[in-house]
Formats: C-alpha cells, sequence, structure tokens
C-alpha cells in the first residue's frame, strides 16, 4: 500500500507521528479521539501502509540532512574523544564559547553556571574574581550507544540462545526423579573439586 491509499487522516497521523514519534500524541493531534488514542497510536503504526509512509518519510528526512550511521557514529567519536582542555586557556581561564571547539559548542556542555566571588578589604566587599562550573553531558552514554552501534560486547543488555541452526532449544521432560539425581551428581561433583580430591 503506497501513501497515496492512506485516508487524510492517516496522511495527518504520519505528518503528526514525525514531529515527536508518539504515537498516541499523533493519534490525538490527527483528529482521533482522546479516549482511545493509546489504542489508535500504536495500531497506526502497525498499518502496513502507515508504516511505509513513516518510513519514507524519515529516509527522505535523513538523506535531506545528510543523516546516516557514518555521520551519527563519527559525530559520537567526535564527543566521545573531546579534550576537555580545549576549554581552557594557558593560564587555566575558561575560553569565551566562540573559541571553543566545535564537538563542545553542539551539545557537550549541558550548561555553564557563573557566579562572581567576592572578598572583604578594609571592610569593603569587592570583586575577587569569576567562578564558571561547567557541567558536560553523559560522556558514557556516547560511548555505550558507539559500542552498541559497532557491536562492542561489553554493552549487551540481553543475550538470547538458540539450539542447532539458529532453532529453538531443545529441552527433554525428565522425572523428577532424575532431575534430583541429576542435581545431586552435580553437587557432589562441585564438593570434591572444592576439596581437591580426584574424581
Amino acid at each position: 500500500m503506497s501513501a497515496k491509499k492512506l485516508t487524510p487522516k492517516q496522511q495527518r497521523f504520519v505528518h503528526e507521528y514525525l514531529i515527536d514519534l508518539n504515537a498516541t500524541q499523533a493519534a490525538i493531534r490527527a483528529g482521533y479521539s482522546k479516549k482511545t488514542a493509546d489504542v489508535q497510536g500504536p495500531r497506526l503504526l502497525g498499518n502496513v501502509g502507515v508504516a511505509a509512509s513513516i518510513a519514507s518519510a524519515q529516509t527522505k528526512r535523513a538523506e535531506k540532512l545528510g543523516v546516516d550511521a557514518d555521520w551519527l557514529l563519527k559525530r559520537l567519536t567526535d564527543e566521545a574523544e573531546a579534550d576537555l582542555a580545549d576549554l581552557y586557556d594557558d593560564a587555566g581561564a575558561l575560553k569565551h564559547v566562540r573559541d571553543w571547539p566545535i564537538a563542545w559548542r553542539k551539545g557537550l556542555i549541558a550548561g555553564v553556571e557563573t557566579q562572581q566571588e567576592f572578598e572583604t578589604v578594609a571592610g569593603e566587599k569587592k570583586p575577587a574574581g569569576m567562578v564558571h562550573k561547567v557541567k558536560i553531558s553523559d560522556r558514557a552514554r556516547r560511548l555505550e550507544l558507539i559500542g552498541k552501534h559497532i557491536g562492542v560486547g561489553a554493552f549487551i543488555e540481553k543475550h538470547e540462545h538458540t539450539g542447532a541452526n539458529g532453532g529453538p532449544i531443545e529441552t527433554k521432560d525428565i522425572s523428577e526423579n532424575e532431575a534430583a539425581r541429576r542435581i545431586a551428581f552435580i553437587l557432589a561433583q562441585g564438593m570434591v573439586a572444592a576439596e581437591g580430591k580426584p574424581n
């Protein structure tokens, strides 16, 4: 089913979904009932025509912006390798934002808090300097994303096991007595190993 065969309401849903990728809110904005939007949104995402229209629009958007897996990985790598020392001059003072490397200006800094420090001289309060607290965004998360992208096993959250040729793992039903016998055998082997005695 092509995008041309979508109803106007479905087309509106596709447009709204691309704004924030929130199916429920997109359904509401597209004119579906608020009472059933939490069901309608996911149902619409399961519609072959709607899903194809969303995928097509996302591909076009990525092409237009020049965003692909290589671009994302390069950006994450640049941010993960950015040197904090690049934010400071030779005297240790924080550089002006316009003098920071681009990686820092485009998302690595979560915020900068500036505070005037004062000192009392001869009973009079005078400025003593500025304190700049630089809050860095989550660099560990960037490393995790890089690791997931290139398949570094350190970040695998779920391990799946399969049987022969990727099929299901074959199991046999055994009696409780047989299960107890096997467990006792395994425990006995462990005790022998722990005591250092030969089998």
